[in-house]
C-alpha cells in the first residue's frame, strides 16, 4: 500500500548527453516532490530541462544519477519490463501529438492500455471520463474523423481511464485552438479537484499554466523558482527574469 503523501519524488536527479565538448546538462542534481491530488505545472525558457525532467518523472527517459520515486515504488533501476508495466498501470499521459492508433475506433483507442494489460474498463469511470470530454457520439468514429480537440480528448480519456497515480501531459495544448485549450484544462483541473487525480503539465504559455496549483520554473537544469496559486502575470514575469538573467 502507498504511504507517501507525495505522487512522485526525485532526489539528485541529473541527466547529461554526451561526453567531452559535446556534452550537455540538461537536468542538474533536482531536488523535487509533487504532491498526490495537485496539479504542478513546469516552465522555463527553451532548453531549460523541463521535458527532460517530466521524461524522467515518468519513467520514459533514464537519468544519469538521482532517484525517482512514484509513490512508494522506486522507479530508477527498474528492468525495461518492470517500467512498462509502471507506465502501463499507473501512469497517463497525453501529449502534444495525440499518438492515437489510426485503424482503431476512438472508444478502442481510450480503452487500449486496459485492453493490453488483459483488464476491463470499469463502466462507471468510463462513462464518467468519455461523458466529460463530451465524446459520447464519436466514439465509434477513427482518429482521421475527428477534430485536432476531439482527438486530444480521446488520448486525454486514454490516460485516464486506468486510474492512474500521476498523469503527465507534455505541451498538451500546444496544437489546439484556444478555445480547446481551455475545454482540455479544465478538465484536468476537474480531475484534480473532482477526482484527486494527480497532474504534472510541461507548458510555454502562462494562461495554461493559471489551471495549475504551482508552477515549477526551471533554468539551465535546475528547479530556481517556485509560484504558488498562480496568475498569468506572476509567471510571465518570473519567465521574463529568467530569461533576463540567461540573457
Amino acid at each position: 500500500m502507498t504511504t507517501t503523501t507525495a505522487a512522485i519524488r526525485a532526489t539528485g536527479l541529473s541527466k547529461v548527453y554526451g561526453s567531452g565538448a559535446a556534452r550537455v546538462i540538461a537536468l542538474d542534481g533536482i531536488e523535487v516532490r509533487v504532491r498526490r491530488g495537485a496539479f504542478t505545472a513546469i516552465m522555463g525558457p527553451s532548453g531549460s530541462g523541463k521535458s527532460t525532467l517530466l521524461h524522467c518523472l515518468a519513467g520514459l527517459d533514464a537519468p544519469t544519477g538521482g532517484t525517482i520515486w512514484v509513490g512508494d515504488t522506486k522507479i530508477t533501476g527498474l528492468s525495461d519490463d518492470e517500467l512498462t508495466d509502471l507506465r502501463r498501470d499507473r501512469i497517463g499521459f497525453v501529449f502534444q501529438a495525440f499518438n492515437l492508433v489510426p485503424t482503431l475506433t476512438a472508444a478502442e483507442n481510450i480503452t487500449l492500455p486496459l485492453d493490453l494489460a488483459g483488464r476491463r474498463p470499469d463502466p462507471q469511470l468510463l462513462d464518467r471520463v468519455v461523458g466529460a470530454l463530451g465524446l459520447g457520439h464519436r466514439l465509434d468514429h477513427r482518429p482521421s474523423q475527428l477534430s485536432g480537440g476531439q482527438q486530444q480528448r480521446v488520448a486525454c480519456a486514454r490516460a485516464l481511464i486506468t486510474g492512474p497515480d500521476v498523469v503527465f501531459a507534455d505541451e498538451p495544448t500546444g496544437a489546439l485552438d484556444s478555445r480547446t485549450s481551455r475545454e482540455l484544462l479544465g478538465f484536468l483541473r476537474d480531475s484534480v479537484d473532482e477526482a484527486g487525480q494527480t497532474v504534472v503539465m510541461v507548458t510555454h504559455d502562462p494562461v495554461a499554466a493559471v489551471y495549475a496549483d504551482r508552477v515549477l520554473l526551471l533554468a539551465d537544469g535546475r528547479i530556481v523558482d517556485e509560484v504558488q496559486a498562480p496568475t498569468a502575470e506572476t509567471v510571465l514575469d518570473r519567465l521574463k527574469s529568467l530569461e533576463r538573467a540567461g540573457a
